[in-house]
This record gives C-alpha cells, sequence and structure tokens, in this order.
C-alpha cells in the first residue's frame, strides 16, 4: 500500500469497506484510523502521516472489517450507558436498544432506596446489570450466564468501571464491590428474592438467525440470538421462574424483539405476573415489557 498521509489512508480504507458492503464506510475508516492511532478525531486530522505501527494495526483491523466482523470485536470495547465495556466474540455486543431497559426501569423506580437487589439473567457482557447499579448506588446484583467466559469478561467490567457516585462516596459506588457474577441456567441455581429481574435474552427465531446481517449471524453468539423455532423458548423459562425470583414488591424488565409484546405478555400473566407497561425505544418499538409481582400494589 503506497498511502502516505492520513487522508490517504482513510480513502484507501474507505474503498475497501464500501467494496466490502459495509455501511457508512467512511465512517469506519475514520473510526480505525482513531483505533489504531489512539487520536481523536481533532487530533488525528493534525497528522501527516502513520508510524509503521499505527499502519500495520489500522491494516490488520481494515483485514477483519472487510470481512464483516463487528468493529467492537475488532476494537474489543463498546460503550454502554455511561459505561466503557470490554466486549468478545463470548457476548453479544450491547445495542443502543437495550438501554431503553435502564429507562424504563428508572421510570418505573424512580426512588434509589426502592431497589436494594437487582438480578440480571443472562448478563453477558454485565451491561445491564452495571448500568442499573450506576443508578442504584445502594444496590447490589448478580449477574447470571450460561457461559463462564462471558460472566469473566462482566466480571472485569465491574472491575474497570465506576459506579458512577459523586467524588467522595467512595466505597458503597465501586461496582466491583456490588456486581457478582456467575455462570448458570438462566436463574436454576439461585436462592432469594430480587427487588428488581433485568433481562435480555435471545429472541430471534432460528430461521431468521441465519438471515441476519454478516456481522450477527457469523460472528455473534447464537445462543445469545436464537430464541427458538418462535423466538419464545427464553421467555417461557424466565416467566416460569420469575415468581420465585421476585420480592413482593419486585418488578421484571424484560428487553423484546419487534412485535413480541403481546406474545411475551400472555406468557407472564400465564405465569401470574402482572404486566406493567412497556417502554419504547428511539424507534418507537415496545423494547422493554414492565411485569410486576402480584404481590405489588401497582
Amino acid at each position: 500500500m503506497s498511502c502516505q498521509t492520513v487522508a490517504e489512508w482513510l480513502q484507501a480504507g474507505t474503498q475497501q469497506l464500501s467494496g466490502a458492503g459495509v455501511e457508512e464506510p467512511r465512517a469506519e475508516a475514520r473510526y480505525l484510523l482513531q483505533w489504531a492511532t489512539g487520536l481523536d478525531r481533532l487530533a488525528l486530522l493534525q497528522r501527516n502521516g502513520l508510524s509503521h505501527d499505527e499502519r500495520q494495526r489500522y491494516w490488520a483491523g481494515m483485514r477483519r472489517r472487510v470481512l464483516r466482523e463487528p468493529m467492537a470485536y475488532i476494537t474489543g470495547r463498546q460503550g454502554f450507558w455511561t459505561l466503557d465495556l470490554e466486549v468478545s466474540p463470548a457476548t453479544l455486543i450491547p445495542r443502543p436498544d437495550s438501554e431503553c431497559l435502564i429507562e424504563t426501569l428508572l421510570s418505573v423506580r424512580p426512588e434509589p432506596s426502592a431497589v436494594r437487589s437487582i438480578l440480571d439473567l443472562g448478563t453477558g457482557t454485565g451491561c445491564l446489570l452495571l448500568a442499573a447499579l450506576t443508578a442504584y448506588r445502594d444496590a447490589w446484583g448478580i449477574g447470571v450466564d450460561l457461559a463462564p467466559e462471558a460472566a469473566l469478561l462482566a466480571q472485569r467490567n465491574a472491575h474497570c468501571n465506576t459506579g458512577g457516585g459523586k467524588q467522595g462516596e467512595g466505597e458503597r459506588s465501586r461496582l466491583s464491590e456490588r456486581a457478582f457474577f456467575m455462570a448458570g441456567n438462566w436463574g436454576d441455581a439461585l436462592q432469594g428474592r430480587f427487588d428488581v429481574v433485568l433481562s435480555n435474552p435471545p429472541y430471534i427465531e432460528s430461521a431468521t438467525v441465519p438471515q441476519l446481517m454478516p456481522e450477527v449471524a457469523t460472528f455473534e453468539p447464537g445462543r445469545a440470538l436464537d430464541g427458538g423455532p418462535d423466538g419464545l423458548d427464553a421467555y417461557r423459562l424466565i416467566c416460569g421462574r420469575l415468581p420465585d425470583l421476585l420480592a413482593p414488591e419486585g418488578c421484571a424488565i424484560l428487553e423484546l424483539g419487534q412485535g413480541q409484546e403481546a406474545a411475551v405478555t400472555a406468557l407472564a400473566s400465564q405465569a401470574g405476573l402482572h404486566p406493567a407497561g412497556c417502554g419504547r425505544d428511539l424507534g418507537g418499538i415496545a423494547r422493554a415489557l414492565v411485569l410486576e409481582n402480584p404481590a405489588s400494589g401497582i
């Protein structure tokens, strides 16, 4: 590659990504340049060229992205809520849509003192549990994932992110001392009840998974995507367990796929849970189903 200037490297990368069918190829090529150099956009504009190591890193990342590997797996990082998270192919990449669960939780439990314990089923990177704990700084939580490597990664994320407290609040805000992660099959191994249960379960119909974008179908873990023939397998298991996992005035918030609100609401009602609304994402899609324990007065 005969490129010399940053602009030439940007143009070459843009052409490579465009030819591979990547959406917004110029923006992604620029992001790879920033990742390869460790510079923000403004500092990158002031550079004349790239060092040998920067060129090697940029082009190594470019080759992976041309194969449609997700950017988050290439860089190993993904932002979510106020967190900077480590990600790996062992975990689903956190999506902005999932932040709707945290927004919905804050709307139905606005008082920080109302939440003391949180359970996250299918925790992956730990994004939902850790984001919730930044809002409820006196709470503690458990994240469960079928994959041991995901549970270990989530624990690392707890160590690498703060609890969102103000300076001086110290120990109670430290996520690593309030978040605990374990490998398990949903909530089967758990005893006790929780004020809040969060979950982003696999909800894509099995036949649809191979038709997803290559970034998802080829690279993200199938166990975190495939919800069975009708996309509802995980919801059946979770709804059946929730009556034993929720505290008397507890609530569960489940992420939904598009068009699943009615079906999951019916499953929850059959399990004796009380549907109490559904938060919508930025696209207006019903995304965060709220389920209350019948003992709650809400």
